[in-house]
């Protein structure tokens, strides 16, 4: 599923921060939504940890970086706590918000199919639209910086 040039689908998720996000939120602003498979584990730590490196030039572009997975407030809270990552992430514990996004389905894992979180990331214009999506990503601890580039192009355009 290629979200590019739709709208982004709507959300209403609570946040590390103790607040609930929604879309509406960033009306105005570019959004980076990325899908992550599980706190602390190593793709998922190498990639929050280069958006958090990138985090000062993402938002000094007026974007703002949200992680998204399953797992709970609590578990975000440790994982933030253990690498200082300084953006919110959301909870969806029943995976509703991943479908929308295409961010659950079946994917390759040690050679075996199975159903899951796929790694993925949707960069959203300040109207709301899908500019770039990436529906797989392999390279966890690259990925922020093609999201950066891909934001920073998007504000050339503009």
């Amino acid at each position: 599923m290629d979200l590019k040039g739709h709208k982004a689908p709507d959300f209403d998720l609570q946040g590390s921060d103790g607040r609930n996000h929604r879309l509406q939120d960033y009306a105005g602003k570019f959004a980076i939504l990325y899908f992550y498979p599980r706190d602390n584990t190593p793709g998922c730590t190498k990639e929050a940890c280069s958006f958090r490196d990138l985090n000062r030039v993402i938002e000094a572009a007026g974007a703002v970086v949200l992680g998204v997975s399953r797992d709970s407030l609590a578990s975000h809270q440790r994982f933030i706590s253990a690498h200082c990552l300084n953006f919110p992430l959301l909870s969806d514990p029943e995976g509703k918000v991943m479908k929308r996004y295409g961010a659950w389905g079946k994917k390759l894992m040690y050679g075996k199919t199975v159903e899951g979180v796929i790694r993925s990331t949707a960069l959203i214009d300040p109207n709301g639209k899908v500019i770039r999506h990436w529906g797989s990503i392999k390279k966890a601890a690259e990925h922020p910086g093609e999201v950066l580039q891909a934001l920073q192009d998007a504000l050339k355009a503009t």
